[in-house]
């Protein structure tokens, strides 16, 4: 019982914090993510995130005949797996959704001043 009390903390504890790492203000003028950003990112919120995902996934399975009664099942595999899915292995490291989406314009913009 205090096996499962302890990991019921800690599990507690890591949401917390990466929540928290998550909805942290950074510098969203900034061209590059800081170290810390990078590090938190990387050590903390990606593999919650990951989690997430597979949680999204898992319960995308569980309701897909339901999604499938009311033909919706493409908006839930957005919202419980792809966006998570983005977020957690597409996104620049440390980066928050405004400096990624700056970096993705920024390479478009690249890719096309080369192709002329």
């Amino acid at each position: 019982m205090k096996r499962a009390l302890r990991l019921l903390a800690a599990a507690t504890i890591i949401c917390t914090v990466s929540q928290t790492a998550q909805a942290r203000p950074m510098d969203e003028d900034a061209d590059q993510p800081s170290a810390l950003a990078m590090f938190g990112d990387a050590v903390i919120v990606r593999p919650v995130m990951a989690v997430g995902t597979v949680g999204g996934l898992a319960v995308y399975a569980v309701m897909l005949p339901f999604s499938v009664l009311g033909d919706n099942e493409g908006e839930a595999a957005e919202v419980l797996v792809k966006n998570p899915a983005r977020a957690t292995f597409l996104r620049c490291l440390g980066c928050t959704p405004t400096q990624h989406e700056r970096k993705q314009a920024e390479k478009k913009i690249r890719e096309a001043n080369a192709a002329q």
